[in-house]
């Protein structure tokens, strides 16, 4: 589906953008979901899913606890990697290569205003896509989220503003899992975490589940997505998502 429209949809599903933007840092995606919103509540764009990889970050969501992130700043820096405060749901995360990362900017009256409807869409899509690689994945009742045993494999974290969802999940295709020793996962200290490639014993293109998480979340959000990657794509739309304010987007 990579340049083209995403199928899945189904007849009359209403249009939705389908945002794919490689591998950028943590801070530009954080402002652009930001411009997105506002843009989405002003109903100058329809929905739109971002999809992106980030260099090694962590995250700290509101009401998240900070004694969850093992190192301090200095240490941090050694490994390369960075920790934002932000303003989704949740506790630590963590993010980078080798992760699918997705954010759904979706006017939620649509479906219901149902926060907890919403994270539950979410991991359904998640389920549905690893289901077509012969993974088991499933809901935990205690904590949000994909799991396949006692092991996460999805994150997921949301922020909803006049109705219109923000941020969203991280699954784990082939992360270096190292990275989640930093940390106490969610601030879930008696379970584990995995990716695809773990469980499958190979690697996985990115590609194979990126298509899979496409199909999926168009059936479960009722969506037909196009893509708008390309510039040719999204460049006659760029005013009304990024103002006067310089461009995010990798040119």
């Amino acid at each position: 589906m990579a340049g083209g429209e995403a199928s899945g949809g189904g007849e009359g599903a209403p249009p939705a953008w389908l945002l794919r933007l490689g591998l950028l840092n943590y801070e530009a995606t954080w402002e652009l979901q930001r411009r997105a919103v506002a843009a989405r509540i002003a109903d100058e764009i329809p929905d739109l899913l971002i999809l992106v990889e980030h260099p090694h970050v962590y995250t700290l969501g509101r009401g998240g606890h900070a004694e969850n992130v093992l190192l301090d700043e200095a240490s941090l820096a050694r490994i390369g990697a960075r920790l934002f405060r932000v303003d989704r749901g949740g506790d630590v995360t963590y993010h980078g290569p080798g992760q699918l990362v997705g954010y759904p900017i979706v006017h939620l009256p649509r479906l219901g205003k149902d926060v907890h409807a919403h994270l539950r869409r979410i991991e359904e899509t998640l389920i549905r896509a690893l289901a077509e690689f012969g993974v088991e994945g499933h809901r935990d009742p205690d904590y949000t989220g994909v799991w396949v045993g006692d092991e996460k494999i999805a994150a997921i974290g949301v922020r909803v503003s006049h109705w219109v969802t923000s941020h969203g999940f991280a699954l784990n295709v082939d992360p270096d899992l190292g990275y989640f020793a930093n940390i106490i996962p969610c601030g879930i200290r008696h379970k584990g975490v995995t990716s695809l490639a773990k469980l499958l014993g190979r690697s996985v293109s990115r590609g194979e589940v990126e298509a899979a998480v496409l199909r999926h979340f168009e059936a479960v959000f009722e969506l037909k997505l196009s893509d708008r990657s390309r510039p040719e794509g999204w460049v006659k739309d760029r005013g009304s998502l990024f103002g006067s304010a310089p461009c995010p987007w990798p040119s």
